[in-house]
């Protein structure tokens, strides 16, 4: 099947980089794009004809946990102890997930799709346990899906809600690595190679020296991008330099961990940086060995945690990524708090441009995972797309389309995705999607994990003592 879009506006790739094509056409046979310019005169089987729309690359979403962040919702916002400088993994995150069952999880990626597709992600990079559901309703629905399952030596855990204690696996996590590698074997480039997978320990605490040398070793055999947390907490930073007299990006560096196939999540409290208060170069090591930051901007901004900054990371030649982590999964949103965050931490207006974060939500991931078929609009280029409105309320007046994108886009002005060369959205509408019924099974499983709280909380909180409500009950 040959297909055709005649559109206002593409963002193109061109000489190395992004280019703003107008009134062109983009030409694409099965998975493939086979021709972009300002015409083609050969014969195709479909013709869209959208002079008023924007086409441009989809977007990849290099961190995201499917299977848990709409349950973030009205529950860790305005959260956040002191105790653990406002970070909320250690008291939120705990009582939360003892109450979560399979089914639970289930629901929540059910619900998450369709809202990575509704706003703008084409590849995805899941973190979790379910890679079975993952393939199954990600892949299902056409979304390029990167999976990994998660393995760790331990666990983090706090009985007084002022100090990280972790506990650790008799077996160092090596059923769990065994696991992981098996997912990847079964599954790699099914759907046409739309999934893939990828090797991700948990977190940098909870993962002994010899797990991450085990893991960088079948994560090179295997060919297989790598994830790890990474700097996302000052607890975790203070447990590092405790254990190792150094900072985690240096110990990891020091264990040859580190290169342009690693995409470390966060890395938002190096050392060098005023949240640490340790002298290093950690941004230094980050760029020298070609390792990639997944920045997750929302989960921290929304705790008064911010970046110092995204724009000197890239200076300083860091190839940043762009993710969502949490909720909202919405990749116009996470391009947008990138550019605006790291403007007011530099108060420069003219660093962390729109084309900067859009070259993160694009080139950036792709080269992150290796592909030079991804990201880019090209002749050879997977056909990954996305058509947007041009004369919506907040896309009217365009002039360049990627600053209203950034700026002011929201997710109606996404009309429609393509992936691998299918349209998984046409016209706002997902193909055999019941928001509702969706809807109803999130809720449902969030009024069951609030309503366990208590079980997983180490001072047995019920959820209106953990998160309080914004005002209290109306009394009639």
């Amino acid at each position: 099947m040959r297909r055709m879009i005649k559109a206002g506006h593409i963002i193109a790739f061109q000489n190395g980089g992004h280019r703003h094509l107008r009134d062109g056409v983009v030409v694409w046979e099965n998975d493939r794009i086979i021709h972009v310019g300002k015409s083609f005169e050969g014969e195709v089987d479909e013709v869209v004809d959208a002079p008023e729309k924007i086409v441009t690359p989809g977007f990849i979403n290099t961190h995201a946990h499917l299977t848990e962040s709409p349950l973030d919702k009205s529950y860790v916002e305005d959260r956040g102890p002191r105790s653990f400088y406002l970070s909320g993994l250690f008291e939120f995150l705990i009582a939360r997930d003892v109450s979560i069952t399979d089914d639970m999880r289930r629901a929540c990626i059910a619900f998450s799709v369709p809202e990575l597709i509704r706003t703008g992600t084409t590849t995805i990079m899941e973190i979790g346990g379910y890679g079975e559901d993952t393939v199954r309703m990600a892949g299902g629905a056409g979304l390029r899906a990167y999976v990994g399952q998660g393995h760790r030596s331990g666990r983090w855990y706090t009985d007084d809600g002022k100090t990280v204690k972790y506990t650790w696996l008799p077996d160092d996590g090596q059923d769990g690595l065994e696991k992981a590698v098996q997912f990847i074997t079964k599954h790699d480039g099914m759907m046409n190679g739309r999934i893939k997978g990828f090797l991700t320990p948990y977190q940098v605490d909870t993962t002994s020296e010899d797990m991450l040398k085990r893991t960088r070793a079948a994560a090179t055999e295997m060919k297989v991008p790598l994830a790890l947390h990474v700097s996302q907490s000052v607890p975790e930073f203070i447990e590092m330099t405790r254990r190792h007299g150094c900072t985690p990006i240096e110990w990891l560096n020091k264990l040859g961990f580190l290169g342009p196939d690693v995409i470390l999540g966060h890395a938002i409290m190096p050392g060098g940086t005023s949240w640490t208060n340790y002298h290093a170069d950690d941004i230094g090591i980050l760029a020298d060995t070609g390792t990639n930051v997944a920045h997750a901007v929302w989960v921290f901004a929304r705790r008064g945690i911010a970046m110092e900054s995204f724009a000197r990371y890239l200076a300083r030649g860091v190839n940043m990524t762009i993710a969502t982590d949490t909720c909202p999964q919405s990749m116009i949103e996470a391009m947008r708090w990138t550019a605006v965050v790291s403007k007011i931490v530099d108060r420069r207006t003219d660093v962390a441009t729109a084309a900067d974060v859009f070259n993160a939500a694009t080139l950036n991931g792709a080269k992150a995972l290796g592909r030079d078929d991804l990201g880019r609009i090209s002749v050879g280029a997977k056909a990954d797309m996305l058509l947007w409105e041009g004369r919506s309320m907040f896309m009217t007046p365009v002039r360049d389309p990627i600053r209203n994108i950034v700026y002011s886009a929201q997710a109606e002005d996404l009309n429609s995705s393509i992936v691998d060369g299918e349209w998984i959205m046409r016209e706002r509408h997902i193909p055999n999607v019941d928001l509702p019924k969706l809807a109803a099974g999130v809720q449902e499983a969030a009024a069951k994990m609030w309503a366990g709280t208590e079980n997983g909380d180490w001072a047995k909180r019920t959820i209106d003592q953990l998160s309080p409500e914004s005002f209290p009950a109306f009394k009639p």
